[in-house]
């Protein structure tokens, strides 16, 4: 079945991403992987910068994109701009996590958590709840993320829900403060 997290670390995951959106005034819709990158300092490359014949290396890595760290704190993203923008966007905010979340290796729980990192960061349940969006066109409309994202954002829309999501968290009444001139 694979690795669970706990409630507890959905929790502070969310609260680190609206701590980051914060810090580098992060308050547009969509939320731009790109913005948040480049405020945090981290050089974004697409693959095509890349010299063809050493191209081969990068889809090695990951036919997406990946995160390196070149010297202590110096991190570089690397991403397949052969991509429509929505996947693009998710795979760099996914990496963005890996930075923030201060994984050191690739494992089976880092990338349960950035890929709920990601997700949380390109559409948090709050704001789609604020826009009154009614179904995943909507989300996918708003938030400028793949169709798929989009999915599984409005999914996880309605278990907020479902879940006493309109009884607003602090970390969520901070996220609708930042981005009340976009909802």
């Amino acid at each position: 079945m694979g690795i669970s997290l706990s409630h507890a670390r959905y929790e502070k995951i969310k609260q680190i991403i609206v701590d980051l959106f914060v810090q580098y005034d992060i308050r547009c819709i969509p939320v731009s992987a790109f913005e948040v990158a480049t405020k945090m300092g981290v050089p974004v490359i697409p693959y095509s910068a890349i010299p063809e014949n050493k191209r081969y290396l990068l889809y090695k890595e990951s036919e997406d994109g990946f995160v390196v760290e070149k010297a202590e704190g110096e991190w570089y993203i690397y991403y397949n701009d052969q991509k429509e923008y929505g996947r693009i966007n998710n795979t760099i905010m996914h990496e963005i996590g890996h930075i923030v979340l201060d994984h050191s290796e690739d494992s089976e729980l880092a990338e349960k958590e950035v890929k709920f990192f990601a997700k949380y960061a390109l559409a948090p349940p709050v704001l789609i709840h604020k826009l009154g969006l009614k179904d995943a066109l909507e989300v996918y409309e708003h938030f400028d993320i793949s169709i798929e994202a989009a999915r599984y954002a409005y999914e996880y829309y309605q278990k907020w829900l479902a879940f006493g999501g309109k009884d607003y968290t602090d970390y969520e009444l901070r996220l609708l403060r930042l981005f009340d001139e976009a909802v």
